[in-house]
């Protein structure tokens, strides 16, 4: 009899367990699709006529084939394509992309692990990494007709993330930084608007003036990191520094490039004599502010755009101090 059940990502995955026979699972677009390749494969069975998909101990198929093939079908659709083509490519030139799936082992990927880790790379870049391997044995699973073909990476242990960072930017601090980016104009605004609206680096410089509402105070951003539109309010002082750019009807309201912004970012932390402060900090500054300014956890996600609470404390320190005079 066939069992359906709902997968995080959306899709419906049927199964279908018979005596005598391997159990099948394949994942679909929706349910209904699912209940007719089980009716199917079912009926097949029920015939005598199903024929079970060879083993894969008698496929040659390499893991370099399996890279390759998801290069060219899955890593173009994505938003981040261009940062997962890398490790793509990267994993194709590595010697365990040689084997045959057949060969390899989880204990592969564990060698692996701990050989990049002893290379000092963080533990984050190393899960990354694994995670492209992961979900290519996924797609290889419920997409390509490798339904027998096992996970390894979700049999091994990843290395544990670090603590989030905890760097705020104190007043007198913005003050010197703001300061040291007086001659650099537009960087010196969207520092300034990164600290107001909580905004990633790319959703900064990706704002047009169609998508800008003075007279709501908002700005849309139809397409942010996560995949989902979000409107950001414009605090009081955002709404200045907008102003103060030259508001228009069309176009980018920031022209200056990503690389641009980040180097003149740190030549300002070096003149200010800023320790430790990376641009990415500017959006855990604003989000802890924006809990200090009394809003919950469900207005600070709609303004920011994190999905789980888990990531949105990583991007929150609250300092004791306030929280002990909000305590009375």
């Amino acid at each position: 009899m066939a069992t359906f059940r709902k997968r995080g990502s959306g899709s419906w995955q049927a199964r279908i367990q018979r005596k005598g026979h391997p159990d099948l699972t394949k994942s679909f677009g929706t349910k209904a699709e699912a209940q007719t390749w089980a009716r199917q494969i079912e009926a097949e069975i029920d015939r005598g006529n199903y024929s079970a998909p060879a083993p894969i101990e008698t496929d040659g198929t390499t893991l370099r084939d399996l890279l390759c093939r998801y290069l060219e079908l899955i890593t173009p659709k994505k938003k981040g394509a261009i940062h997962e083509g890398h490790r793509v490519k990267s994993w194709i030139n590595s010697p365990i992309a040689n084997k045959p799936l057949a060969e390899i082992k989880s204990s592969d990927f564990a060698k692996w692990r701990d050989e990049r880790l002893g290379k000092e790379l963080s533990p984050n870049t190393v899960r990354l990494d694994l995670a492209v391997i992961s979900n290519v044995y996924s797609i290889a699973r419920t997409e390509w007709g490798f339904e027998s073909l096992a996970n390894p990476i979700k049999l091994i242990k990843l290395p544990k993330l670090p603590n989030g960072r905890t760097r705020r930017l104190t007043p007198e601090e913005l003050r010197k930084l703001i300061q040291a980016l007086e001659y650099t104009q537009e960087v010196h605004q969207i520092v300034q608007l990164a600290v107001e609206t909580g905004m990633r680096r790319s959703e900064l410089l990706g704002m047009t003036w169609e998508n800008v509402d003075t007279a709501k105070r908002v700005v849309l951003l139809p397409d942010t990191k996560n995949g989902d539109s979000r409107e950001v309010p414009l605090s009081s002082r955002a709404l200045e520094v907008l102003n103060s750019v030259g508001v228009k009807t069309e176009g980018p309201v920031f022209t200056t490039k990503p690389d641009s912004v980040s180097q003149a970012f740190s030549r300002a932390c070096k003149r200010a004599n800023l320790k430790d402060l990376r641009f990415h900090d500017l959006r855990h500054e604003a989000t802890s502010r924006l809990f200090e300014k009394g809003l919950n956890t469900m207005e600070v996600s709609a303004i920011t755009g994190h999905k789980t609470l888990s990531m949105l404390k990583r991007y929150t320190h609250l300092k004791a101090s306030d929280l002990a005079l909000r305590l009375g």
